[in-house]
């Protein structure tokens, strides 16, 4: 038997089962402390998740702050009853809206020559500034005349040889007759020297032509404008020898007051005005710029083609323009817009707050209750951002500009501004005060943001 004061100590079995013991509790507390943690998180999340949780947070992080369109995502109507959607409005009046039909169009000067020389020669003068305004009739060039004047004097020279000659041999026809009356010559002779006074009187006939052409020869050393206009850049210069067959000539005149631009437009379009335009009905047609921002002068239409081009469906037009500033040149691009006619005591609306659906057209129309109701219209033709409306709404009443998207049959709106004249917004009507709750004091409701 082993003493009492040793039977106290442990064996070192019984040590290791102690430190096991201490080990295993302290695993136990960790477990525990880690699934008392994760019930907790999840109770917060589960919380959070809860309808109505977290609204005054996300509430207050969006105060104030607008959606997508003007919305105000936390609004609803009295008794929380459906969103209230800001939206911009535009109103339906009455008025007149010129119908205006657009194409790219062409210029086109009036008239072009190319200007050439009408005799061959050295060219000793030009007389013009490229880019000059002249009259028809106006020096342009001289080419030198001096072989052209030698020409003439020849010619001149012959002229009166001739003439002589045939003087000459109409005095002696004179003496022949009067020689035959006496019977002293054959009548033979009399009749041949009737014909050589013809024929001399043939040369005298020739040389007068000739010497007619060749002071035409000299005038055309000359070489004017053959209709007034604008210079172009020149072609020749000073000394060079210059051809009559030439086909590059001296410079090109291009009229340009008036001018012309020609376009075309879909038939179909120009359909309903056609009659009117071919029996000599005025129409009004504009010039603008290749953006559209500028207009460069304002025109008739002249004429209408013969005949629609069969591929493309079009009608080929001709406008005239006065062009007394020049702001036209020919071959230049621009866009023609032709005022076809004028639709007057319409009601007008903007073209953006028409919708479209199966039926056809539609607006929401916004009423004194602040309420929207969706009504069918029938459109006609447009222009400038306005379109007419043939039937379905009258002058006056406000018409859904944007937004329309989020909107259906009586919901509520805030009009923020109607054709961009702001208004005040309504404020919204008070929620209803919450229901007492047992043995507590009635609390009010705490209004949405």
């Amino acid at each position: 038997m082993n003493p009492p004061h040793l039977s106290r100590i442990h064996p070192p079995h019984s040590i290791e089962r102690l430190m096991g013991f201490h080990a295993k509790s302290l695993f136990n507390k960790h477990a525990i402390a880690l699934a008392l943690g994760l019930f907790a998180g999840g109770a917060t999340v589960y919380a959070y998740l809860q309808p109505g949780a977290g609204a005054s947070a996300a509430t207050g992080a969006q105060a104030g702050a607008d959606g997508p369109r003007g919305e105000r995502p936390g609004r609803r109507g009295p008794g929380g009853a459906g969103p209230v959607h800001a939206i911009r409005a535009t109103a339906a009046r009455v008025g007149d809206l010129d119908i205006t039909l657009s194409a790219l169009g062409t210029v086109t000067a009036s008239n072009t020559a190319t200007v050439k020389p009408r005799v061959s020669g050295q060219l000793v003068g030009i007389h013009f500034r490229e880019g000059q305004l002249v009259k028809a009739g106006e020096l342009l060039a001289e080419i030198d005349p001096r072989p052209f004047r030698i020409q003439l004097d020849q010619t001149r020279a012959q002229r009166v040889r001739d003439e002589a000659t045939l003087g000459a041999a109409r005095v002696d026809l004179e003496r022949y007759r009067a020689l035959l009356a006496q019977d002293s010559i054959a009548r033979q002779q009399v009749d041949a020297q009737e014909a050589l006074v013809r024929q001399l009187e043939g040369t005298v006939a020739a040389d007068a032509a000739q010497e007619a052409q060749a002071a035409l020869q000299l005038e055309f050393t000359r070489v004017t404008a053959p209709a007034g206009g604008r210079l172009g850049l020149r072609v020749v210069d000073v000394g060079n020898q210059v051809d009559a067959q030439s086909a590059a000539g001296l410079v090109v005149i291009t009229q340009t007051q008036p001018i012309h631009a020609v376009f075309a437009l879909p038939a179909d379009a120009l359909a309903p005005q056609l009659g009117q335009l071919q029996h000599g009905g005025k129409a009004v047609v504009e010039a603008w710029s290749r953006d559209g921002r500028t207009r460069l002068a304002e025109g008739r239409l002249i004429s209408i083609d013969n005949q629609i081009d069969v591929a493309t469906g079009s009608l080929k037009l001709k406008a005239e323009f006065a062009n007394q500033d020049n702001s036209l040149f020919p071959n230049q691009f621009i866009n023609v817009r032709l005022r076809a006619d004028t639709r007057r005591d319409s009601v007008l609306l903007q073209s953006a707050a028409v919708q479209r659906n199966a039926q056809g057209s539609y607006v929401f129309v916004v009423g004194d209750d602040q309420r929207v109701q969706a009504k069918q219209i029938r459109t006609g033709p447009g222009a400038n951002d306005l379109v007419v409306v043939e039937e379905g709404l009258a002058g006056g009443e406000r018409i859904a500009l944007d937004g329309t998207d989020q909107l259906r049959d009586g919901a509520r709106v805030d009009v923020l501004s109607v054709d961009g004249v702001a208004l005040a917004l309504a404020a919204p009507a008070p929620a209803p005060d919450a229901a007492p709750a047992e043995g507590g004091e009635r609390r009010p409701r705490r209004a949405a943001q």
